[in-house]
């Protein structure tokens, strides 16, 4: 008989305020959750982030707030396992690993922005090469020059790993 497979949707992290109001990019991702969540509803639901000068200075790891913006819009506290409490990208996919392989999960859809697929992909495909996984773009609504900057970003950041892993 099949193991059954268990999926985890990722939702990576993002900023938010002092006060923990999520910022756009936060809540886009968190609406592209709830629309897999409502593909796969048996599905459970992985945050990521925790703290950092540039995305959360507040007492609670960024995963919180996540987790707060899903409930409130109808996800079951129960389809939540721990908060991979991540700094960065690396992070996200290196802290996701040891809870993944915890909960017996077998495929792994990532929720990120649209500017941020291609180096969620580079880096979840290298720290999950035998699992099936699925990348999920939130749809980034910033004007257009600051959109630009962002993905400026993260070319030279996707640069980078490719070096460094060469």
């Amino acid at each position: 008989m099949d193991k059954m497979k268990k999926v985890a949707i990722v939702v990576l992290g993002s900023p938010n305020d002092a006060d923990g109001k999520l910022s756009s990019i936060a809540l886009e991702r968190c609406q592209q959750a709830l629309t897999e969540y409502s593909r796969h509803p048996d599905a459970c639901i992985l945050p990521t982030g925790g703290w950092g000068e540039h995305f959360n200075t507040t007492d609670k790891p960024h995963g919180y707030y996540t987790r707060l913006c899903l409930t409130t819009q109808g996800v079951p506290e129960k389809q939540f396992i721990e908060c991979a409490e991540s700094a960065n990208t690396v992070q996200d996919a290196a802290l996701a690993k040891p809870i993944v392989e915890r909960h017996g999960i077998t495929e792994l859809i990532v929720v990120t922005s649209d500017f941020h697929i291609p180096r969620a992909q580079f880096l979840f495909r290298r720290e999950f090469p035998d699992i099936r996984l699925t990348f999920s773009a939130a749809k980034t609504n910033l004007p257009e020059e600051y959109l630009m900057l962002l993905k400026n970003h993260e070319e030279k950041a996707l640069a980078r790993l490719r070096q460094s892993n060469a």
